[in-house]
């Protein structure tokens, strides 16, 4: 079940994360966040933008949320996504369920292209980028070290199909999605319930 993310679901998340961060160069923190520092992530994060999990039988399988990639004005149109699954439940479209319900709700806040950092050897999620639409912008070689190794970092966007200039920023996303109610029915017209 995709659904809203709530505070009570950091304890998973942070789980969910913590081999990506001990074990792989996908993300570039090197130790895993404290449930205070990762609590605090969440709120600062959605006061802005939203973040989903998906659920199975009571357990949270994956969690995606949009981010803001930058702090100047006249980025206010960017966002930036991310996305994390368990290994139960990888190859199985959770992530692309997640991709689908958040850019949608991005989009519908009125940010015109969402970002994607992916670690350039991350071959898996280049290819899942790149199969939801995403386009390669620009690569930034050699820019990380994690594991005694440099890393580049890829940069991915997907744009919303609009050529006017907008005239006010992004909404917040619960001026969006307004309840659990609310929430289904996007869900119901993406065909994601």
């Amino acid at each position: 079940m995709l659904r809203l993310a709530k505070e009570a679901d950091i304890p998973a998340m942070v789980d969910i994360y913590a081999p990506y961060v001990l074990s792989t160069t996908y993300t570039f923190e090197y130790t895993v966040p404290t449930l205070e520092a990762f609590t605090e992530r969440f709120r600062l994060c959605t006061r802005q933008c939203p973040w989903l999990v998906w659920e199975e039988d009571g357990a949270v399988l994956g969690y995606a949320y949009g981010s803001l990639p930058f702090d100047r004005a006249a980025y206010a149109w960017c966002s930036e996504i991310s996305v994390y699954i368990a290994p139960a439940a990888q190859r199985r479209g959770v992530g692309r369920s997640l991709y689908t319900a958040l850019e949608h709700i991005l989009f519908l806040q009125g940010y015109r292209v969402i970002y994607a950092l992916i670690t350039s050897e991350n071959h898996a999620s280049l290819a899942f980028h790149q199969e939801m639409g995403y386009r390669f912008t620009a690569c930034m070689s050699d820019c990380g070290i994690k594991f005694g190794r440099q890393l580049g970092v890829v940069w991915m966007e997907k744009r919303q199909n609009v050529v006017e200039i907008p005239s006010v920023p992004p909404v917040p996303w619960r001026s969006i999605v307004k309840n659990d109610r609310n929430f289904a029915d996007i869900l119901d017209n993406l065909s994601l319930s």
